[in-house]
Order: C-alpha cells, then structure tokens, then sequence
C-alpha cells in the first residue's frame, strides 16, 4: 500500500538529489533542505501510480541548486511498485525534453511515537519548513520539511526522517520526534549522525508557523536547539 514516509532518490541529465516524502489519503508532501514538494497521486486499476507534484524553496540558500535549474517546477510523473520501492519517471512540459526518475523507499515507522487522540483544532495541518539552529554555543544548524497532520508528524531532509507526535492548543505546542538517519551523511551534520535521537520539545504557534526549543538526545550528548517552522501548504 502507497502510504507512509518515504525516502526519495531524484535523478536528471544534471544530477541527483535526495529528501523524504509522506504519502497519504492521494497526497505527496515532502522535500529536503531547500525545497518543498507537494503533489497528489492517483492508482489506477493496473497498479499504474500517475503523480502531479511541484517544487518549492523554501531556503535561499545558493549552494541548494535545484535538479531543472528552476526553483518551482510541476512535473508528470507514472510509476509502478517493484518490491518495496516505488519506481517513477516523467518530465515537466516547462523545460521538455529532460527525463526525470525517481526511487521511493520506505522509511520504518516502527520507532514512531503514538499520537494523542483528538488532535484538531490547534496547529494547523500543513506542511512546513522548519530551520533549525544549535544553541549552548554549538555552532551548527539544519533545514528541512515537516508535515503536521492531526498529532502527527512526518518529514526529513537529504539525510534524515522525522517520526513524531504533537499535541496544541490556545497557542501551545508540545510533542516529541524520533530523528534517524535513512542515508550516511558522512560527516556533513555531525551533530546528529550516526544515532537515532530522541528529541522532546515545546513552544508556541500562529496559522503562519510555529517556534520551538527542543532538547535531543544523540547518544551520551543532551543537545538544545531551537526551530522556526514556517506554513508552506495546507495538508
């Protein structure tokens, strides 16, 4: 069953990338450190999965280059199930004639932490931005997408996926994330490589986003960042 978060390899003439997807109820919303993606997927009779999805950044930051040298591209794409992944290709009529393939692999949702009952009415559903930055002089950082569904929590980057839970209300948000890594980043965020974090957060939030502090813990180490989460689509 096409349901779930997903880690997805991204391919064209001009290079690959990598970000996490979450799939339910005929949408796609994910991304990576730079960009958002946020589509619908219908399954046809034959097993045929056909996607519309579009590209969002929502980092400007220029050493993100995005795959069709455009940052908001709406793409066509037809795939099918081979195993447990999910094999895509397809194109955008924007700039036609460069083939795009694509490999959804399946994140375990086992570690997940369950969600409260009765989570609406607080947060908005959507899916968001969220930019991290280390705090106790740590001089280190991250970006990356969530999507905040009814108590539940879903999202990643290039290197990591996000499984957690939340509740809210009167303005206050609450929750905890189960941080893993679904690719070796070799050393390019240190902080939280090579460890499956536990981390538990709290803070306040608007319909534009949201603010938390957070502590992980990544191994022996107790980490506190704080995170600004910003509404990119509804979900």
């Amino acid at each position: 069953m096409l349901k779930g978060l997903y880690k997805v390899e991204m391919s064209t003439v001009h290079g690959s990338r990598r970000g996490v997807i979450y799939v339910y109820d005929g949408k796609m919303m994910g991304g990576n450190s730079a960009f958002a993606f946020i589509g619908t997927y219908q399954r046809s009779g034959d097993g045929e999965v056909s996607v519309d999805i579009s590209t969002l950044r929502h980092n400007d930051d220029p050493n993100f280059q995005p795959l069709f040298k455009s940052d908001r591209i709406t793409m066509a794409l037809k795939g099918r199930q081979q195993g447990e992944q999910y094999h895509f290709e397809g194109g955008t009529t924007q700039l036609p004639g460069i083939a795009f393939s694509s490999v959804m692999t399946p994140i375990s949702e086992e570690a997940a932490p369950p969600v409260p009952p009765g989570q609406t009415g607080g947060i908005k559903n959507g899916l968001y931005s969220i930019h991290i930055r280390m705090l106790d002089g740590i001089d280190a950082g991250n970006t990356g997408v969530m999507v905040l569904h009814d108590g539940l929590i879903r999202g990643g980057d290039g290197f990591f996926g996000y499984l957690g839970s939340y509740s809210s209300s009167g303005g206050k948000w609450k929750g905890e994330i189960v941080n893993q890594e679904h690719t070796p980043n070799q050393g390019e965020q240190p902080v939280f490589g090579g460890h499956e974090v536990g981390i538990g957060f709290s803070g306040t939030y608007s319909d534009e986003g949201a603010v938390a502090e957070a502590t992980a813990l990544a191994g022996k180490r107790s980490i506190r960042f704080s995170a600004v989460l910003r509404k990119l689509a509804e979900a």
